[in-house]
């Protein structure tokens, strides 16, 4: 039996990479891959385990087929390797770090995503994203303000679990794990 894509999203500052490095050892106990993004801009300014490419090498990489999926966001481009297909087709879960905007695309090629929206409280990404220090507040206004529109037209799509991370990251690690276990268990019918 084929593992699932589990679809990891969320603002930025909301605590996805933290989230995932605290989980990864877990992960790995259930089966579970990470699968570590391709962006084109040097993974050591953005704080997670990603491999950063020129625009020419990330271009170069799409076209030879190396991506299992990819997209544009923010002025970037991030890709997920074609090795997830091969986890999958083993039977492992894989884990992505994906993009709001590209959760469509990303379940048109994988029917069984599981989609994880991973919300934090206004106040608190607030404040994230000022210690974070890459944005002004200009520009974090307008995340916020984009983040409660994806929020609210997520809100009422039940296939969505949404994962709150604005307290410990602890509890945030435990309830997607624990999800994970019962949503990613093979259909007993």
């Amino acid at each position: 039996m084929d593992g699932r894509l589990i679809y990891l999203m969320g603002p930025s500052g909301s605590g996805k990479d933290s989230l995932i490095d605290a989980a990864r050892e877990r992960l790995h106990l259930m089966s579970c891959e990470v699968a570590r993004r391709v962006i084109t801009r040097s993974a050591e300014s953005v704080g997670e385990d990603a491999v950063g490419v020129t625009p020419a090498e990330f271009e170069r990489l799409q076209s030879a087929g190396e991506f299992a999926l990819a997209w544009h966001a923010n002025g970037l481009d991030y890709g997920i390797s074609a090795e997830i297909d091969q986890w999958l087709k083993s039977g492992r879960h894989v884990l992505v770090n994906g993009s709001r905007g590209h959760l469509r695309e990303a379940q048109e090629r994988y029917p069984t995503l599981l989609p994880v929206l991973l919300t934090v409280r206004d106040e608190v990404l607030r404040e994230r994203l000022l210690r974070r220090g890459r944005e002004t507040r200009e520009q974090i206004d307008q995340r916020l303000a984009r983040n409660a529109l994806f929020t609210e037209r997520r809100s009422s799509n039940q296939a969505v679990f949404q994962l709150d991370n604005s307290g410990d990251l602890a509890d945030a690690v435990n309830n997607l794990l624990d999800w994970i276990r019962i949503s990613a268990a093979p259909d007993q019918t």
